[in-house]
């Protein structure tokens, strides 16, 4: 599908410029948008794929995906069109009547206050440890994404003010306060143990690899799930979840929405709220198990 080939690199810097997506959407779209002419191959052209075969398309998609998945193939797909129709490539839509299954929102995984102590309390050993201690605590205690702790640059940490600088989704700048536990260990990362891990002379970026280059989201996924294993705790963890568990337990002590929001990046407070539903099912296992007719 030579025609998709043309396409393929302006409508991936139409995600990342005109949308503004971060690169990991723009390449989650892109994966989307290649099983979509995977499975017209040697079929058709794009102007030729008509209302009937988008239609055939979703109803093999449906086939095995859960209606999450579902839903961002369909927002994939009606991005790409509508990319195609501002081109001037096709006069007419064949993906506008597409409709999104409506997904049912589930509560996002939060460790307790118990269970972030075991987590953070890495054994101090080495290079490696002193990085992943200084991480996690950042993590937890900012609230950051993934992605905005391993694009950190050393000079984003302001350690007079107690503030780091970040970066998050479409660009946006926000500032956030450091705690004390933080600002103890990217000092001690920072002064004692980074020159180490540069292996191929200068780089900017806060947390290296064993390579001497930046952390990726993988390498620290694998650096969580270890030290959770370590730490005995049973529940299912990734990165996010000391970002949620971050705004869930400053709820839990009195912090107000907008200010978790903003801390968070959240746009828009409504973003926020699904926090409110964590703390209200706690209370509820907690009422069930301490009242004695709560259950």
């Amino acid at each position: 599908m030579d025609d998709y080939t043309l396409k393929k690199e302006e409508f991936n810097q139409y995600l990342l410029l005109e949308k503004k997506y971060s690169t990991n959407t723009a390449a989650s779209y892109m994966e989307d948008m290649d099983t979509f002419i995977k499975y017209f191959k040697d079929k058709k052209v794009l102007q030729k794929i008509s209302k009937k075969d988008i239609d055939d398309y979703i109803t093999y998609l449906n086939s095995y995906l859960k209606d999450k998945s579902l839903s961002r193939h369909i927002s994939s797909l009606k991005t790409f069109y509508k990319f195609l129709m501002l081109d001037g490539y096709l006069k007419t839509n064949p993906a506008s009547h597409l409709v999104s299954p409506k997904v049912s929102k589930s509560l996002p995984k939060t460790l307790t206050e118990e269970e972030v102590i075991r987590l953070l309390d890495v054994n101090l050993t080495d290079d490696y440890s002193y990085r992943n201690k200084a991480m996690l605590e950042l993590m937890y205690g900012s609230g950051l994404r993934v992605s905005e702790l391993i694009n950190l640059k050393v000079t984003d940490v302001d350690f007079s003010m107690g503030l780091v600088r970040i970066y998050g989704k479409g660009s946006k700048e926000r500032i956030v306060p450091l705690g004390d536990f933080a600002l103890e260990a990217l000092d001690k990362y920072i002064n004692y143990h980074r020159a180490n891990l540069l292996k191929k002379g200068p780089n900017d970026y806060l947390f290296l690899n064993s390579r001497g280059t930046k952390m990726t989201r993988q390498a620290f996924f694998k650096i969580i799930k270890k030290q959770a294993f370590i730490a005995g705790i049973k529940t299912e963890i990734s990165p996010h979840t000391l970002r949620h568990s971050f705004a869930s337990h400053l709820l839990a002590h009195g912090a107000d929405l907008r200010t978790i929001g903003e801390l968070l990046g959240h746009a828009d407070v409504s973003s926020t709220q699904i926090y409110t539903h964590i703390t209200n099912e706690k209370l509820k296992d907690n009422y069930k198990e301490s009242h004695p007719h709560g259950k």
